[in-house]
């Protein structure tokens, strides 16, 4: 049991300030009791031995933690309120218990446990109706539209290939990774470089991209082919080795080359490159030829004499090539392209004009009636 001091019921605390008006306001302006702001806690009576409600907030136990996150619970969103600082005020000892401080309290801050409040944030339809109008129609309707306009599409079309000419024209190396891609794949019958890149750029001249790879393949007849046929049928042994092996798929469409010596005339040999090309899924076979290249006759005998007789693919051709001889005979001469000596246009400028036709073959099959 603790002893308080008794309090004289007439007993008033003045405080002497300045003045700061020349005429004091006048007292109605403090007429408002405290009691309207203040709720004494239940067992309160005048002259029970307690001392005076405070007027204001306490001024001494205050604390405020310079780490407290004021969005923290709020969903990002800052309050409407200023930084409320935490008060702790000394405890009453004998006086108040823990049921009446907390009703006391929640009398402070009303029923809902809060005094901060935060307007409602409502949807924006109008986003959600743009993005969702992709399908019916606004912004990005519009856009689409426009895409697919004709005159738009050649604008653009004009523009891309006029860039892509600028870069090809500064550098050349560029065009195979400026034109590789869409939806045309073929898969060439070699891993020789001249064969590939000669074919790559035919296909993309005429469809503009393509994906040209190439894939070494046997052609399972002899090293120089003798004569169309075998021409022909060694340019379609390398196609049929890879779908057998499983390099590629039965679907795949693939060219082929393979180059064969031919007498067109008496005594008159000639070099000549077929190009053939399949395509199942459309069901399209096409086959072309490269221009003819002169060969000296006494190079074809010294093949043919160096080929065995009993050659098991004698039928086929020789097993020794015309470039092979030519690159033993002639100064300075490479037996796989030997063309550039003789004719001055070198054996990939032969293929690549083969193959351009072979491409514009094959793009009027799949477009029917494109000029």
């Amino acid at each position: 049991t603790s002893t308080s001091l008794p309090v004289a019921p007439s007993a008033r605390i003045s405080v002497l300030t300045p003045p700061l008006f020349s005429h004091p306001p006048s007292p109605a302006a403090y007429s408002t009791p405290v009691s309207q702001f203040y709720t004494p806690p239940l067992g309160y009576a005048p002259g029970s031995g307690l001392s005076a409600p405070p007027t204001g907030p306490p001024t001494s136990g205050f604390s405020m933690s310079s780490t407290y996150d004021i969005t923290k619970g709020h969903a990002g969103r800052a309050p409407q309120s200023p930084l409320m600082p935490s008060f702790s005020a000394a405890p009453v000892s004998g006086v108040l218990t823990a049921p009446i401080t907390q009703q006391a309290a929640l009398s402070l801050l009303g029923e809902t446990g809060s005094a901060i409040t935060f307007p409602e944030v409502h949807e924006d339809t109008g986003v959600s109706s743009a993005h969702s109008g992709a399908s019916s129609g606004g912004l990005w309707g519009f856009i689409k539209g426009v895409a697919e306009n004709p005159m738009v599409k050649s604008v653009l079309d004009k523009t891309r290939y006029s860039v892509e000419s600028m870069i090809t024209t500064l550098d050349p190396g560029m065009v195979p990774y400026i034109r590789t891609g869409g939806e045309l794949d073929i898969v060439v019958t070699s891993n020789n470089e001249a064969k590939v890149a000669a074919i790559r750029d035919a296909f993309q001249e005429v469809f503009g991209m393509a994906v040209v790879t190439g894939e070494a393949a046997q052609s399972n007849i002899a090293p120089q082919p003798v004569g169309c046929a075998a021409g022909l049928k060694g340019a379609q042994e390398r196609i049929q080795g890879l779908r057998r092996t499983g390099v590629i798929h039965e679907k795949q469409p693939a060219v082929s080359v393979e180059s064969f010596i031919e007498e067109l005339l008496p005594d008159k040999w000639f070099d000549i490159g077929c190009l053939i090309l399949e395509d199942p899924i459309h069901g399209i076979h096409l086959e072309t030829f490269t221009q003819a290249t002169p060969v000296p006759l006494e190079y074809v005998q010294q093949a043919k004499s160096l080929t065995p007789e009993d050659y098991s693919l004698r039928w086929s051709g020789l097993l020794v090539t015309v470039g092979e001889v030519l690159e033993k005979s002639v100064l300075k001469v490479n037996r796989t392209d030997w063309h550039l000596v003789f004719t001055g246009m070198s054996r990939q400028q032969m293929i690549y004009s083969a193959a351009k036709a072979l491409a514009g073959m094959y793009k009027q099959h799949l477009l029917p009636g494109t000029s």
